[in-house]
C-alpha cells in the first residue's frame, strides 16, 4: 500500500501551506499528491476540519479547495456514515494534469524552482553521504532494486520516494521539512519526465549509482549526480513545455 510504502511522501502531502488562505494550494497540494500516486484511487482523505488542522488554513478553504478537485474529477463526496472524500482519479488522467499545470508556469519560474530544488536535494544527498550508517545504505539499496520504473505513474512515485529518502538520510531536521515542501509544490511537475521510457531507464540507473556513493560515503559524487541528474529533467521539462505550447501532446503510459 502506498501508506506503508511512502510515510515520508504521505507526510509532505499533508505539510501546512507556506501561504494560508488559499484553497488553490490546497487543491494544488492533493492534486499534486495523486499524480505521485501517494494518495491512490479509492482512498478517503482526511476529514475537512483535519485537512484544515494540518494545511493551517480555515475550513472553509479546505471546502473551496476540495471543490476544485471535486470540479476536476478527481475525487468524489459521499455522505453518510461512511462518507468523505474519496480519490478518483486513475493513472490515465495524470499526464494531462501535469501538462496543463506545465502550460500556465513561465520558463523563468520553472528555471527558478529547478535551481532551487536542486540545491536542497544535492545537499541531502551531500550529507546522507557523510552521515547515513551502513545499514541505512544497504536498505536504501535494497529499496531501489525492488522499485518499479515500468510505467510513468509508477517511476514518478518511486522517485519523489528516492529524493525523500535522501533527505531522511541527511540527519537534518531542516533539510527534511524543506524537502518535503518542495517535494509537495514541484516534484511532480519536475518528474514529468517519467512519461519518457528512456528518461525513466536513464533516472533509475543514476539514482542507482547515487546509492553507490552514499554507501561509499563519497558526498561529493552523490552531491555531483544528484545535481546532474535533476538538470536533465529541468532540461526534458522545458522541451516538453515547448511540445505542449506547440500543440503538442505529452503521451503518459500510466
Amino acid at each position: 500500500m502506498a501508506a506503508e510504502r511512502q510515510p515520508g511522501a504521505r507526510e509532505a502531502v499533508f505539510a501546512q501551506l507556506i501561504e494560508a488562505g488559499r484553497a488553490e494550494q490546497v487543491a494544488q497540494r492533493l492534486t499534486d499528491a495523486i499524480i505521485l500516486g501517494v494518495l491512490a484511487p479509492g482512498e478517503r482523505l482526511p476529514s475537512e476540519p483535519e485537512l484544515a488542522k494540518r494545511f493551517g488554513v480555515a475550513l472553509i478553504t479546505v471546502r473551496e479547495g476540495l471543490g476544485v478537485l471535486r470540479d476536476s474529477g478527481l475525487i468524489e463526496t459521499r455522505r453518510g456514515r461512511e462518507g468523505g472524500s474519496f480519490i478518483t482519479a486513475s493513472p490515465a488522467q495524470h499526464g494531462s494534469l501535469l501538462a496543463a499545470r506545465l502550460r500556465g508556469l513561465a520558463r523563468v519560474d520553472l528555471s527558478d524552482m529547478t535551481v532551487y530544488f536542486s540545491t536542497i536535494v544535492a545537499g541531502c544527498a551531500e550529507r546522507a553521504a557523510m552521515h547515513a550508517s551502513a545499514d541505512d545504505a544497504v536498505r536504501l539499496a535494497t529499496w531501489l532494486a525492488g522499485a518499479d520504473w515500468s510505467t510513468a505513474s509508477a517511476a514518478r512515485s518511486n522517485a519523489g520516494g528516492f529524493y525523500l529518502e535522501l533527505a531522511v538520510l541527511s540527519q537534518s531536521a531542516r533539510l527534511v521539512r524543506e524537502q518535503i515542501s518542495l517535494q509537495a509544490d514541484f516534484g511532480p511537475l519536475l518528474l514529468l519526465a517519467m512519461t519518457d521510457e528512456q528518461a525513466r531507464a536513464r533516472l533509475a540507473a543514476e539514482n542507482a549509482l547515487i546509492a553507490q556513493a552514499i554507501s561509499a560515503q563519497d558526498a561529493v559524487t552523490a552531491r555531483t549526480l544528484v545535481a546532474t541528474q535533476i538538470q536533465e529533467l529541468a532540461e526534458w521539462l522545458l522541451a516538453a513545455k515547448t511540445t505542449i505550447e506547440r500543440g503538442g501532446r505529452l503521451d503518459d503510459d500510466a
